[in-house]
C-alpha cells in the first residue's frame, strides 16, 4: 500500500478513496496525497477543500480518479 501511495504522491495523481470514519461511517473522498507517514497520510481533500489526515487502517480502497469529460464528442 505504501509503495502505491508513494507513486500517486510523486506523480501527483488524484485518487478516489473509500474511507471509514472514526464513527464507522463510510465515505468516498477524492484526495491528493501530500505526505505518507507510518500510520497515516496527509492529503488534500477535494470535498473539504483543505489538508486532512487519514489513517491507513481506515482506508478501505483507493484507485486513481477517473477523468470526467463534459460534452465529449466521439
Amino acid at each position: 500500500m505504501h509503495r502505491l501511495l508513494e507513486q500517486y504522491k510523486v506523480s501527483r495523481t488524484p485518487i478516489e478513496m473509500i474511507y471509514m470514519a472514526k464513527n464507522g461511517a463510510i465515505t468516498q473522498r477524492n484526495i491528493m496525497v501530500l505526505e505518507i507517514k507510518e500510520q497515516s497520510i496527509v492529503a488534500f481533500c477535494y470535498l473539504r477543500q483543505m489538508k486532512r489526515t487519514f489513517l491507513l487502517q481506515n482506508m478501505l480502497s483507493f484507485r486513481p480518479m477517473k477523468k470526467k469529460y463534459v460534452d465529449e464528442v466521439i
